[in-house]
């Protein structure tokens, strides 16, 4: 496993383990395959109404605790300074954790206006020790700079959609230069058109590997976390098989050429779901 320091010195693993839309009766099981497989970040939410059986898995492992990265969030319907804390203890309640490693805003929702001060009820949270890291999801570069400019603590992570049809360049950079990972969901666009893709097609035959295995990698050289989600246990394994080889730059830049802008989910400025 590849690891990262986000601006505050902790580390974390590079692949992660994503839970969205994995029923929670189906959680625990997934999760349980996912740690045998090696992974060590587990990235569920509140609104993924999982979290209890990701924390019973958690409960079962004998993957000391410090060695492993939970990820949870705060939905849009608990934004608020007040609310995010009430919603905090709740998932970390049914995580069964004292903490988390990193705890994220889900999305910006920018018609409430809320999420100035969702973000100070994480730094509250950050400075109690109850979340290692602090961060947010969908964040365009206005709602960035509007954390940047209100509060003290500069997000560790912003979690967006990324993938070679979607790769987020400007924001990528926005990121970089104030110190703020870039963590990419539907990395492999929920496992759609990107893979059938005839460059990413060639490349993993020439290297030996699968679409997606290909895919995670540029990931990773592209300096991003990922956090790919499956339920079957060999594609957990594939998708963690992707440190015994290297993308050639050329090869980057074919994949780079690739972008188009497309977005697979919802855009930030127009998701105002609660």
């Amino acid at each position: 496993m590849k690891y990262i320091t986000f601006n505050n010195g902790n580390r974390a693993p590079q692949l992660g383990y994503g839970v969205w839309k994995v029923p929670n009766e189906e959680a625990a099981n997934a999760v349980e395959h996912a740690l045998e497989a090696g992974y060590r970040l587990i990235d569920t939410a509140m609104i993924y109404r999982n979290e209890e059986g990701v924390g019973e898995a958690l409960a079962k492992t004998s993957v000391p605790r410090e060695e492993l990265f939970i990820t949870t969030k705060v939905w849009n319907a608990d934004q608020g300074y007040e609310n995010t804390l009430k919603a905090f203890d709740e998932s970390l309640e049914k995580l069964g954790l004292d903490y988390v490693d990193l705890y994220l805003i889900h999305w910006p929702t920018p018609n409430f206006d809320q999420y100035v001060d969702t973000y100070k009820a994480l730094e509250k949270i950050y400075k109690d020790g109850r979340a290692k890291a602090i961060g947010v999801c969908n964040f365009e570069i206005e709602h960035l700079q509007s954390i940047l400019d209100e509060c003290e603590v500069v997000p560790a992570v912003n979690q967006v959609e990324c993938h070679p049809y979607l790769q987020q360049k400007e924001l990528k950079e926005f990121c970089k230069k104030h110190g703020i990972y870039l963590e990419a969901y539907s990395p492999l666009m929920n496992g759609t058109k990107v893979l059938e893709d005839p460059v990413i097609k060639e490349l993993a035959e020439q290297y030996g590997k699968t679409p997606a295995q290909v895919i995670l990698r540029w990931q990773l050289q592209t300096d991003v976390i990922v956090i790919p989600k499956t339920v079957t246990p060999s594609r957990m394994k594939e998708n963690i098989d992707i440190f015994d080889f290297e993308l050639s730059e050329a090869d980057m830049e074919k994949i780079a050429s690739l972008d188009r802008g497309e977005r697979h989910n919802a855009d930030p400025n127009e998701m105002h779901v609660r």
